[in-house]
């Protein structure tokens, strides 16, 4: 059996008993802690984020505890903790404190001045990990956790050099070139700035310096993205809600994307095709230090769903589908066009009726089960360089209606997605990211318009 065959075709369960053990374990903490169940309620009120979602971790002090878990899935690891490999669950740790859960919040600055309360802050500043005691009394705590790729759960300590190293690198990720005289130079400029920061700050940093600067970059064409991080960063948890990020990249760059990728750290997890219905393939990988997804989406022909996509080299197509359309006219999401769209993680009906209020205007829903509800926002448009229109119509990727329509209107660039997972639930919805993905290529909305 060959690598590609050991994970392309990974399932994913939902994990009901798993889920029902976290939640009473979080109910009995909030429950001890009235402050902290009021900052969940305005949690879900002002951001419609559930608490849940955001939990880093658990410390527990009792025997039963332990019992409990054990049963419903977590197994003892070296480090110490318990996980629960099956889902999208936070660890568990064994001390002597009061019970404490631990919420990941993007920046423990904004936390404090969001919520105006005195933090005794452990961990430096611009380093990798820190966290601080919100809410507490003798029974229970409410702790906030700021990762920046760091594994564990000690405060580790880094020399003033290492430090400024990664405030130069997360500063080369924000102002990094994206437009070129050619792809292949764009990503060999990109390609060297991750090695730099990989050799100066190892995987795990340099990853998460990478998309806090991608998501900086993709809210400035994302308005609906732009908002929900104002919101999030006046509750003080910033994006730390984030699900997945998602790329397109052209067939002849695919290779050389994932490369960059899996050089931050991240893995091949399961993919998903339907080559035989839409041209579409996505190689999903996952970051395990910072349990980060990507969805990495690439045009395929039909006969293309046994290859590895992700590492062979994939020949030129006679027409281009979405993600090759997408590449061409935006350019790749790597480069100048940025990420496709950021999904968070939500109370999908919260949210839903929040972006009503403000405006915004939902797509229907691409996945609506118990354990995965996923649909995206209407999408933001930008304009299309129309000599790249004119190529793709001299080339017979679009029609010559399709092309007018594209130079008139432009094309969408980019979404935020609303995404509810229950009982842990940690993979995707194949056939309707098909039904999605037909509506979101350029040439089937410019039709519907047309109409």
């Amino acid at each position: 059996m060959n690598a590609h065959s050991t994970y392309k075709d990974r399932q994913w369960e939902p994990q009901p008993g798993s889920e029902h053990a976290l939640n009473e374990q979080l109910k009995d903490l909030l429950g001890r802690l009235p402050e902290a169940k009021g900052y969940a309620r305005r949690l879900l009120q002002d951001c419609a984020v559930r608490l849940r979602d955001i939990v880093d971790h658990f410390s527990i002090n009792d025997d039963q505890s332990i019992v409990r878990i054990e049963a419903a899935g977590w197994i003892s690891q070296a480090d110490g903790s318990w996980r629960n490999a099956n889902g999208l669950f936070p660890d568990f740790l064994c001390n002597d404190q009061p019970p404490t859960v631990w919420i990941r919040v993007e920046d423990i600055d904004t936390f404090r001045d969001a919520t105006s309360l005195e933090l005794e802050i452990e961990g430096q500043a611009h380093g990798t990990y820190r966290r601080a005691i919100a809410f507490a009394n003798s029974n229970a705590r409410l702790g906030v956790v700021e990762r920046s790729g760091h594994v564990g759960y000690d405060i580790p300590t880094h020399s003033d050099a290492k430090l400024q190293l990664g405030r130069r690198h997360l500063q080369a990720f924000r102002a990094r070139r994206r437009q070129f005289d050619s792809i292949e130079q764009g990503l060999t400029h990109t390609e060297a700035l991750v090695d730099a920061a990989v050799a100066d700050l190892g995987q795990h940093w340099a990853c998460d310096l990478w998309f806090r600067a991608e998501r900086e970059y993709w809210m400035r064409r994302c308005i609906a993205g732009r908002e929900q991080k104002l919101r999030q960063d006046k509750a003080g948890i910033g994006l730390s809600n984030i699900d997945h990020h998602t790329y397109d990249s052209s067939r002849a760059h695919y290779r050389q994307t994932i490369r960059i990728l899996e050089k931050l750290g991240y893995e091949l997890r399961e993919m998903l095709y339907a080559g035989e219905l839409a041209g579409w393939g996505s190689q999903v990988l996952e970051q395990p230090a910072l349990r980060s997804t990507i969805f990495a989406d690439v045009d395929l022909a039909p006969e293309e769903l046994a290859v590895d996509f992700a590492h062979d080299e994939l020949p030129v197509l006679e027409k281009h589908r979405r993600a090759g359309v997408l590449s061409f006219i935006h350019g790749e999401s790597i480069l100048e066009a940025g990420l496709n769209h950021v999904a968070g993680l939500h109370d999908w009906r919260a949210f839903n009726q929040l972006q009503h209020s403000l405006g915004v205007t939902m797509m229907p829903p691409f996945s609506e089960f118990d354990h995965l509800y996923q649909e995206l926002t209407e999408g933001d448009w930008g304009a299309v360089d129309p000599t790249r229109v004119d190529i793709l119509e001299s080339q017979g990727h679009i029609s010559p209606e399709e092309a007018a329509e594209i130079r008139n209107r432009g094309a969408i660039i980019t979404h935020y997605e609303n995404i509810e997972r229950n009982d842990g639930f940690k993979g995707f919805n194949r056939l309707g990211i098909d039904q999605v993905l037909r509506k979101l290529d350029p040439r089937a909305y410019t039709a519907n318009h047309a109409q």
